[in-house]
């Protein structure tokens, strides 16, 4: 009887093999072609024997047969039934149980616990059958119910091994999937806001186009241009009724504020636990307001991060005209964590601020080293 005992490191070995393969191929087909091998080198160690001790099969020819055996683990991830057929007629021809150990760990990986659940049976079934035809090599000394005992365990350790893995990765798949509908509604969230602030101010501003049309019209009624005039101020008018219809409101709803709300947002941080030291240049006030709500976007939700993540270390916040360029840094420093108590963070805030700031034609970066974090944005004054 040839078992090698090696399902209870199995899944280990292909954790550290697929970070191993990955950073050196970048694929996953690597990682296979390392496991045939594995499985093939464990085999070859009974290949001396291989013919005297179980069938007629010469070393090289039984070098060919297992080599041949091994290669159906290359599509284990796509078919991995060919593997465990594969493990079978090894049983029943070699009595050899090393493949089926990578075959039930496969199945139960890559299809999930019930195909684990109902491979494992197959492979006792047919082991306890393979064990009652005569010529079945039974290991001295050992009953029916002690060699079961070897083989059932090895079906059924790596049958749980691969369904476990299987259960991890739908759950790390689950995460992403989450992390990923997170940042796309923080998104979709942003362009909202700032589709709510271009309705706020421009149609401030079309507003006051549309009563000035009409007053220049009133007085200008006996004259050529009264006319125009008029139709300057129902073009207004017009434009303020599409812009209502385009930008649907949601409830009720402040606009964002601009730079003047940034002292109180930095007094409130303060008073939570985060002092904010707030350096500001006179030319921000000049933004238009929709840059002025970005900025103050920006910096709000920077402290917000510094509160979870660094909450108590005093942040710097730098808004500075450079050329054409309006400059917003962000900085903190960040203690050390404390084990077992990482904050609640749904990792949207840097999409939802790139969001905003891409809209306007700027850029963001966000910059973490061992003891600080920097987020750094960039945009067009005019």
């Amino acid at each position: 009887m040839r078992v090698k005992p090696v399902v209870p490191a199995l899944h280990r070995w292909v954790a550290s093999g697929r970070r191993r393969t990955e950073s050196w191929a970048g694929s996953p087909r690597a990682l296979d072609v390392l496991i045939a091998l594995g499985c093939l080198g464990l085999m070859a160690l009974d290949l001396p024997g291989l013919a005297a001790a179980d069938n007629s099969l010469s070393g090289p020819a039984a070098a060919v047969v297992l080599a041949l055996g091994c290669a159906s683990l290359l599509v284990r991830r796509r078919l991995p039934w060919i593997s465990y057929l594969a493990a079978l007629l090894f049983i029943g021809w070699l009595h050899e149980l090393t493949l089926v150990q990578f075959a039930l760990y496969s199945v139960g990986r890559y299809r999930g616990r019930r195909a684990g659940i109902l491979a494992t049976v197959g492979y006792v079934g047919f082991a306890l059958v393979m064990f009652a035809v005569p010529g079945w090599p039974e290991p001295q000394g050992q009953t029916l119910s002690g060699f079961l005992s070897l083989v059932v365990p090895i079906g059924v350790l790596a049958s749980v091994v691969g369904i476990a893995a299987y259960r991890h990765d739908l759950v790390g798949e689950l995460t992403a999937r989450r992390a990923e509908s997170a940042v796309l509604q923080a998104v979709q969230q942003e362009r909202t806001s700032v589709a709510r602030d271009v309705h706020d101010f421009v149609g401030r501003e079309l507003t006051l186009l549309t009563v000035r049309s009409e007053v220049l019209s009133m007085r200008a009624r006996e004259t050529a241009y009264a006319k125009d005039f008029e139709e300057l101020s129902d073009t207004a008018r017009r434009a303020h009724l599409v812009l209502n219809d385009i930008i649907v409101q949601r409830g009720e709803r402040a606009s964002t504020p601009g730079v003047e709300g940034l002292p109180a947002l930095a007094e409130e941080s303060g008073r939570a636990g985060s002092p904010v030291r707030l350096a500001m240049d006179e030319d921000a006030h000049g933004l238009s307001p929709l840059r002025q709500a970005a900025v103050y976007r920006v910096v709000q939700e920077c402290l917000t991060n510094a509160a979870k993540h660094a909450h108590g270390e005093t942040i710097d916040v730098t808004i500075a005209a450079a050329g054409p360029q309006l400059r917003i840094a962000v900085s903190n420093a960040l203690p050390v964590r404390t084990p077992g108590r990482a904050p609640v963070s749904a990792g949207s805030g840097t999409a939802s601020m790139s969001e905003r700031v891409r809209s306007l034609g700027g850029t963001l970066t966000a910059t973490r080293s061992e003891d600080s974090y920097e987020v750094v944005a960039t945009l067009p004054r005019g």
